[in-house]
């Protein structure tokens, strides 16, 4: 077909010529998509300022032989401006947009669930339905989830046997017992196992109520865990906010 549309949240961008764009989206039905914006970074372009990051549209694509054309955009939700406006917010944005481009690695495969994912972060994201740490940490773990990389916050990742433990290894996939655990693993404290495990569930009520030590010995643990299987660094980590 020449024509067709998807929902689509805006991942990155990147400049062509004086006035075009080559934007890379994840769409609902096709997965991730890269296609060129014409005119968009002219001040009269029609729907530029809807095709930046973090944006979330309903777009129209004309087909090519090498990159399809984006030849319409309708809002969806606008959540470029809120995230962008709070150093917070754009830091734990651009590593979910990081992170998600990274997961979907090939174009025109379907990745609904990670679509979904994404645009559910982004919305509490820019709505501060929670802290921005959290939600972030909550979105990467459900993500590597979805990918087939789900962390263990109860039971042994390695053996299996029933939990809780006390130490935790990213190479064995989370939680790990006595007689699993590596040497050097760390001992994060129970609390941080209860929040781990409440991120991936997105149980926001036992998340909301943690205290600010555990947020950040379970962020460190997500972000090794999240680079060790991704298999590089996500460099928008390094920015990111930690309280």
């Amino acid at each position: 077909m020449p024509l067709y549309r998807d929902d689509a949240i805006v991942l990155r961008t990147q400049k062509l010529g004086e006035a075009d764009r080559i934007v890379t989206f994840l769409t609902r039905e096709r997965g991730k998509v890269r296609a060129v914006g014409r005119g968009v970074r002219r001040t009269s372009s029609r729907f530029g300022a809807r095709l930046e990051p973090f944006m979330s549209v309903d777009v129209q694509f004309h087909t090519g032989r090498t990159l399809d054309t984006v030849t319409q955009a309708e809002t969806i939700g606008a959540y470029a401006r809120p995230i962008c406006e709070d150093y917070e917010l754009y830091t734990a944005g651009t590593a979910m947009l990081e992170a998600a481009d990274r997961l979907v690695s090939h174009e025109d495969e379907p990745a609904v669930q990670q679509y979904w994912l994404l645009a559910g972060a982004l919305r509490a994201l820019a709505e501060r339905h929670h802290v921005a740490g959290l939600v972030l940490d909550s979105y990467l773990l459900r993500a590597l989830a979805v990918a087939g990389w789900a962390l263990s916050a109860l039971d042994c990742a390695r053996c299996g046997e029933p939990g809780p433990h006390t130490a935790f290894n990213v190479s064995h996939g989370g939680a790990v017992c006595t007689r699993c655990r590596p040497p050097g693993s760390p001992s994060p404290a129970p609390e941080t196992f209860v929040l781990l495990a409440a991120l991936l569930a997105g149980d926001w009520t036992t998340a909301d109520a943690s205290t600010a030590r555990h947020r950040n010995e379970a962020s460190g643990l997500v972000a090794a865990y999240s680079q060790y299987y991704l298999e590089r660094t996500l460099r928008s980590l390094r920015m990111v906010e930690r309280s």
